[in-house]
């Protein structure tokens, strides 16, 4: 017996409870026609979604072009596939219940064009376009073209507030919910604001009650609220239900779906969710997009923890403070570096890290030639995956394409580790994004013995409240 009751979303009743779409194909048509027919709302992915040659096989993406303008229409034009393709699979399985929804990034590379040629192209298929990671003003205008709902993701009151009034109060007929994603519990990118504390999280309950209050301000009374980050199950949340002062409300999982037999994970990441320890997913700066995320602790991270340990200020001139010359590259250039830091420099080259890779704060990191040839590699392959990158510089904004400022070493390409989790096995050496609540597999008695159930099984189970 369920202890939520269905809501109009989207046009249609549905159980209020809703698939995170998770990015470069964790989330994909399989999974989401499989939550939609269940009875809830699926959503797959747009952001770089995989598709299929004529016998089914995927179609390993390589891009051709020598420019990273070159590449970047190349990844636009994937992207429109590979969300068409995922939109047929969602909307064949479901059944035409529930609804399929698409997650898009509005700060993913040519974030608007993909959008629009998957709608143009996916019409009748796709019932709802949710979008955060940015403040995505234009969201409104390409669903209301298209008809479909849109769901803004935010962080706070204050980040609705600036979308509605900017641009979605003037077109707010297909409004489908407001996204409160907890900035400290989410899994992927989270919202935190730079008057935000990361290590000291906020009670969800207060800041969505201001955004029900701003929104009944707005006359939206009506319009769902969806709880996303650290939504694990509704008996811990069964004081939001019902309730006045939160309205009407949906209930996004987004860790959980990871581990059912329709994901589309490898097998050594679903083993790994079994094993997690609380404290295993953290909060962390080094995405190239600026945001702070969440991800499981192993290798890959360990490695860009130990690579921005290993950083010192310097200058390629010295002066008074900046005195310390030390012979580096294959020149023997002289670098400047203050006195007190010279036996730091001196040590890490003596352990192998002989590489002075330059940040754009005026600061080197120390890294293996080995290291230092695959960060290089990686910066020139770069495809323009983001509106903004500070690993590799680049920008999609025209005529330079370059955001003017140094590539960032101490980041890393979010498009190649992200395909790489996804697509192999090797999950220390790559990024594992997952929710805090992570952990909670483990003790779970419903994942006993390494269980791991359908999409229908977990959505019956969340229904029950467990």
């Amino acid at each position: 017996m369920s202890i939520i009751q269905k809501l109009i979303m989207s046009a249609k009743e549905v159980f209020p409870l809703i698939e995170g779409g998770k990015g470069i194909g964790v989330t994909n048509g399989v999974t989401a026609g499989s939550w939609a027919a269940a009875g809830g709302i699926g959503t797959f992915s747009g952001v770089n979604a995989d598709f299929y040659d004529a016998e089914g096989n995927l179609v390993e993406i390589i891009y051709k072009g020598k420019t990273r303008q070159e590449r970047h229409e190349e990844l636009i034009e994937f992207g429109i596939l590979g969300g068409v393709e995922q939109a047929k699979i969602a909307k064949d399985i479901s059944g035409d219940n529930g609804r399929i929804h698409m997650n898009v990034l509005w700060e993913m590379g040519g974030a608007q064009r993909i959008l629009e040629g998957i709608l143009d192209k996916a019409k009748g298929l796709i019932d709802g376009v949710t979008c955060g990671a940015g403040m995505p003003y234009k969201l409104a205008e390409i669903a209301t073209k298209y008809k479909v709902h849109y769901y803004p993701i935010v962080s706070s009151a204050r980040a609705f507030n600036a979308l509605w009034k900017r641009s979605y109060s003037k077109l707010s007929d297909f409004l489908g919910g407001v996204v409160y994603e907890d900035p400290w519990k989410a899994g992927g990118h989270n919202g935190l604001s730079n008057s935000e504390d990361p290590l000291q999280p906020q009670d969800p309950y207060g800041r969505v009650v201001e955004l029900r209050k701003l929104m009944n301000s707005f006359g939206l009374a009506l319009i769902p609220i969806v709880m996303a980050g650290g939504v694990w199950q509704l008996s811990e949340w069964t004081d939001w239900i019902d309730n006045p002062e939160v309205g009407p409300v949906a209930f996004q999982f987004g860790t959980r779906p990871l581990l059912t037999q329709e994901s589309p994970i490898p097998s050594s990441w679903k083993q790994k969710l079994l094993t997690l320890k609380d404290g295993d997913v953290f909060l962390n700066k080094f995405s190239p997009t600026g945001f702070y995320s969440s991800a499981v602790r192993n290798v890959f991270l360990q490695d860009l923890i130990d690579r921005s340990n290993r950083q010192v200020a310097y200058r390629s001139a010295g002066d008074d403070v900046f005195s310390a010359g030390v012979p580096m590259g294959p020149r023997q250039r002289m670098v400047y570096f203050q006195p007190a830091d010279v036996a730091n420099v001196t040590a890490w080259m003596n352990q192998g890290f002989t590489e002075g890779l330059r940040t754009p704060d005026e600061t080197m990191v120390f890294v293996t030639p080995e290291s230092s040839g695959q960060i290089l590699k990686d910066q020139t392959d770069c495809m323009g995956c983001l509106s903004a990158c500070q690993f590799s510089n680049w920008t999609q904004e025209e005529p330079a394409f370059t955001t003017g400022r140094r590539p960032d070493p101490r980041s890393f390409c979010i498009q190649k580790t992200l395909q790489d989790a996804v697509h192999n096995n090797d999950i220390e050496h790559n990024l594992m994004f997952a929710g805090h609540n992570a952990y909670r597999f483990a003790t779970d008695p419903f994942y006993a013995n390494g269980f791991v159930p359908t999409v229908s099984q977990l959505f019956d189970r969340i229904l029950t409240g467990a």
